[in-house]
Order: C-alpha cells, then structure tokens, then sequence
C-alpha cells in the first residue's frame, strides 16, 4: 500500500520559502560541480599541453584568473576551447605562458614535481 503525503503550506508561508532556499542551494551546487569539471578538463589540457605537473594547473588557471580578472571557470573553458581548435584570447594566452614559466622557475617541471 503506497500512501501519498501532501505538503502542506503553513500560514505564514515557510514552507514555500524553505523549498524556494532548497531550489537555490540545488541550483549552486550543481553549478560548483560541473564548475569543477570543467577547471578539472582544463588541468588536464595544460598538464597535457604546457608539459606541466597536474598539480600545478590550478594554481596556473588561478593566477591567469587573478592577473587578467576573469573567472577561474571562464579561463578553465578558454583553455578546454583552445584545445578544441578555438584561438586563447591574447590577455589569457600570455598570461598562460607566464603563469606556466612562473612555474618552471620554481622548479616545478615534468622532470622535477613539486
């Protein structure tokens, strides 16, 4: 036997302002998470592509971030659609390089990991 339980809104509305805060906290969450799937994808093409430890390309997508004021998860898509074909914007692209030589100073290379 399957019983059906209705909600019932109460007087003074907290029901529908609970299931508003609800909705919201489902809507940034899933946004956090396909946010880090794509910074993750983005790692993974510079690891790939700038020869770079994966656990220095956060820090790379976080300075590019930072020095040109675009969004960590905007500069992660830039990069996952450079690798796709599409040409980095010119602020991002140096950036890139410099972020990724930053790191090779510090001796964080391929041959040396961090």
């Amino acid at each position: 036997m399957t019983t059906f339980r209705e909600q019932r809104t109460a007087p003074d509305g907290t029901h529908d302002a609970t299931v508003a805060r609800l909705e919201q906290g489902n809507a940034q969450l899933r946004h956090a998470v396909d946010s880090h799937a794509t910074v993750d994808q983005a790692i993974g093409v510079l690891a790939a592509t700038r020869r770079i430890p994966s656990a220095a390309g956060f820090e790379v997508l976080r300075e590019v971030s930072q020095y040109t004021n675009i969004k960590l998860h905007t500069v992660a898509e830039t990069v996952i659609a450079c690798a796709l074909g599409q040409p980095l914007p010119e602020p991002v692209d140096q950036e890139l390089d410099a972020a990724v030589q930053r790191r090779s100073r510090r001796g964080q290379t391929p041959d040396r990991p961090e």
